[in-house]
């Protein structure tokens, strides 16, 4: 209920300002996307837009589990219609601030300004945060029917942090902050929903190619992919999205819940067979502890010890016999890759299924999302051990495991659809046509 009565204040807020740019454009999009590509050499996910006046093009690392964006405003940012958000406003109690800055020392700009709202902006693949003032300014990007983009529009009050330079190590080259998803009220969904009134939903589908683009959709469906001109939407299995009731964030305060995405995997099966696990670490306990997350920064699965353990020694032994060579890097069970055939659904590898929520809900991991081919010789399970020891979530969903996938968010009734393998439909996640109508 409180959430609903922030997001409504939200709308007012954002209406308040857009109003009179919607009277002189009648045109109101039911629908927005972004391009989001994979950085070959962090493999992390990128997203970019048109921000400030003048506009300037913005590229940021796309994180599911922050609660906004954040843009470095150290290094060049210059914007005529950027404007700080005061301590003191409704706006500043409405992005959840407990932080202020009284005194700027130095000169006015995005960043350092007096009596201003605080948030703390944080850089997850390094997990280092900092604190930034919250500002607002000018957003462009395009809207879509689902098939196509459409109309550039505006959001001229997009409110974000402004981080600081430092917080760019280990984000890949170019980039200048990161855009946040999660679920909170200045996330990008929540912000954009808001902003034009459409349904407070977005869908993410992540290219595995590094050469293509994949597609985030923001609003309703359909979710249209060449070359057959397939509707994604309608072929979603659901799971109900859980909420952690205690902050997953680098950085929080007390009494503060997640706001990144989980959901109630029951158990893990490999060939249809269950694997022996402890069940306790996959439910979410009063503390935080347990549960599965989705993440779009950590590039493999990551699994708590027992947990990894279980589930690559029941994998080994379906493989029946194909030869298994040296770890490398981070992947601990590897194979002669020339032993393991080929499939519509990528390597010919027995089938993963994360036993979910709901009446016979499966979300199966084919070969083309559970191997890892390292080498011309060599195929990894892209699964990775993430110790035992201060393991908050068990299981963490990586990016590798959601490419050519498509997922909707359904924020309004905190719940996931999925689509599995797309490679089944005879297309991927880079088949949206972005040739303008």
């Amino acid at each position: 209920m409180a959430s609903s009565f922030a997001c409504f204040l939200l709308l007012c807020f954002l209406l308040f300002y857009t109003s009179p740019s919607l009277a002189r454009t009648p045109f109101r999009p039911k629908a927005l996307l972004l391009p989001v590509s994979k950085d070959s050499s962090t493999l992390q996910y990128l997203t970019h837009f048109n921000q400030r006046t003048p506009l300037v093009p913005v590229k940021l690392t796309v994180d599911l589990g922050s609660a906004f964006a954040w843009i470095d405003c150290e290094k060049g940012y210059v914007s005529s219609s950027f404007r700080p958000v005061r301590c003191d406003s409704a706006l500043c109690t409405l992005v959840n601030s407990k932080m202020c800055t009284s005194e700027c020392y130095g000169s006015p700009k995005p960043g350092c300004h007096n009596n201003t709202c605080d948030l703390a902006p944080g850089n997850t693949v390094i997990r280092l945060s900092t604190t930034g003032q919250v500002g607002q300014d000018l957003v462009s990007l395009q809207s879509t029917n689902g098939m196509n983009p459409g109309k550039l529009v505006s959001v001229r009050n997009f409110v974000f942090s402004c981080g600081s330079t430092f917080l760019l190590e280990g984000l890949a080259n170019g980039v200048t902050g990161m855009a946040g998803f999660g679920r909170s009220n200045i996330s990008l969904p929540v912000q954009f929903s808001a902003t034009f009134g459409f349904s407070k939903k977005f869908a993410i589908c992540l290219s595995s190619s590094a050469q293509s683009n994949g597609v985030i959709f923001f609003g309703d469906s359909p979710y249209v992919m060449l070359p057959n001109n397939v509707d994604l939407s309608n072929s979603l299995t659901y799971t109900p999205l859980k909420l952690n009731p205690v902050s997953t964030a680098g950085t929080y305060f007390e009494g503060e819940s997640s706001v990144e995405y989980f959901i109630g995997v029951k158990s893990i099966k490999i060939n249809g067979k269950e694997v022996k696990l402890n069940k306790t670490l996959l439910s979410i306990d009063k503390e935080g502890n347990g549960g599965t997350k989705i993440s779009t920064v950590k590039p493999y699965t990551v699994l708590e010890t027992s947990i990894y353990k279980a589930v690559t020694k029941a994998f080994v032994k379906e493989m029946k016999g194909v030869p298994r060579v040296a770890a490398v890097a981070q992947f601990g069970v590897c194979f002669n890759s020339k032993n393991i055939g080929s499939s519509r659904v990528g390597p010919a590898v027995p089938p993963i299924d994360l036993v979910l929520e709901g009446k016979k809900v499966l979300w199966r991991i084919w070969g083309a999302n559970s191997m890892v081919q390292v080498n011309n010789e060599v195929m990894c399970l892209g699964f990775v051990d993430g110790g035992s020891e201060l393991v908050t979530t068990p299981v963490i969903i990586g990016g590798h495991q959601l490419e050519d996938n498509l997922l909707q968010f359904d924020l309004a009734t905190s719940r996931l659809g999925f689509s599995s393998s797309l490679l089944f439909r005879q297309t991927t996640c880079s088949n949206f046509n972005f040739t303008s109508v």
